[in-house]
């Protein structure tokens, strides 16, 4: 029996790990999983030591502010590994906090395998050769993140992008139509504010400052706004109320969700990429806190922040960053999104070839594989 460790601090890690968890459990059911993740980890069949839920913080300053209680978090994860001897650490994204448990993981000898790997592509390009040091092996799931890392030595795999097995409608369009009384002939738009609380607070305002500007434009307009699990539905209604727009708030069936409506307005991150699949353009944001912007743009090299324009190294979707990221700038972009403009038909065909280069479904699977491949070779090292 192989005994994993995971650690993953945020709602996409859980998400991903929740499908290795099943898909190892499927080949090898006797594995026992436990660590660090959220409630979909812990559906899936892993023992949590700590709920991420209680852990989640973005951005340098942030997570400054909090260094106290995440390096207890490390330090109890550590006599965790000691107390438990795991087979394997299996990281889950979360790059400042697992590098850190890496290193004491190999203290202990114990393997590490890295899934979704720093973005080392993106910024502090020198830490390739130190987790190349580390990890006993890489899986990546963007195609552009393998160069790096095979230059700084590391044993590292693309097998695919995970989402591929996850961003899929449950029911038909008219069925989901129904579901959340949506009327296709109106203009219907997808609020993403994101999934931890510090981006909701900096991004819902500007969404809803936007949608009230959309709102006098267009007659027959409706917004909808899933909330992530974990997160406090009554905050976000409270917010809604004090704006005066009407919005929507639905708590399943996100992607069918997404395959109702006409364009997103969404925070960056791992949400304009399901959104990319699933052919929803998007009007994409980000905004941070100044001393993090500042230090950001020391050190980051990137032509575009969102997911689907950097896998297609073009600008496919609106981008805002920092001050433009208000109501008057969101409303600009998304007037050009509408399901009745000539650019929405061009960026819908682009986010299909973008599709395209994230390989093919049976990805969870694939890796799990490969995990229980690295735990049985290093058991069999261990019994020489």
């Amino acid at each position: 029996m192989y005994k994993i460790m995971f650690s993953a601090g945020e709602t996409s890690g859980d998400m991903h790990g929740a499908n290795l968890a099943k898909a190892i459990k499927e080949i090898a059911p006797n594995t026992y999983l436990f660590g660090f993740g959220g409630p979909q980890m812990e559906a899936a069949g892993v023992t949590l030591c700590k709920n991420m839920l209680d852990y989640s913080v973005m951005g340098f300053w942030e997570v400054l502010i909090n260094l106290r209680k995440m390096f207890k978090l490390k330090d109890f994860l550590v006599e965790e590994m000691k107390r438990q001897k795991p087979d394997l650490l299996v990281l889950i994204d979360y790059p400042d906090f697992n590098w850190r448990l890496a290193s004491e993981a190999k203290k202990l000898n114990i393997p590490v395998f890295s899934y979704i790997p720093p973005s080392a592509w993106a910024w502090r390009k020198g830490r390739a050769k130190k987790v190349a040091k580390i990890a006993d092996k890489i899986v990546a799931i963007f195609p552009f993140e393998t160069k790096v890392y095979e230059e700084a030595g590391a044993d590292i795999s693309f097998v695919g992008n995970p989402l591929l097995d996850n961003v899929k409608s449950s029911m038909t369009k008219e069925q989901a139509c129904k579901f959340f009384n949506i009327d296709l002939t109106d203009d219907n738009i997808l609020l993403l504010p994101g999934s931890r609380k510090q981006e909701i607070e900096k991004m819902l305002e500007p969404m809803l400052e936007a949608g009230k500007i959309i709102s006098k434009e267009r007659k027959n307009v409706k917004f909808f706004l899933p909330v992530a699990q974990g997160i406090d539905g009554k905050r976000i209604e409270a917010k809604i109320n004090e704006s005066g727009l009407n919005v929507t708030l639905c708590y399943e069936k996100t992607y069918d969700l997404m395959n109702c409506c006409d364009f997103a307005i969404a925070t960056s991150g791992t949400v304009t990429l399901e959104a990319a699949l699933m052919g929803l353009p998007c009007v994409v944001l980000y905004k941070m806190s100044s001393f993090t912007y500042r230090i950001a743009k020391l050190f980051v090299n990137v032509k575009f922040f969102s997911l689907p324009n950097i896998l297609a190294d073009e600008k496919v979707l609106p981008e805002l960053l920092q001050d433009d990221v208000n109501g008057e700038r969101i409303a600009d972009e998304s007037r050009l999104l509408f399901k009745d403009t000539e650019t929405a038909q061009i960026v819908k065909d682009k986010l299909g070839q973008i599709k395209l280069k994230l390989g093919s479904p049976g990805v969870a699977e694939r890796t799990a594989k490969i995990i229980l491949q690295t735990a049985e070779k290093f058991l069999s090292k261990n019994k020489e």
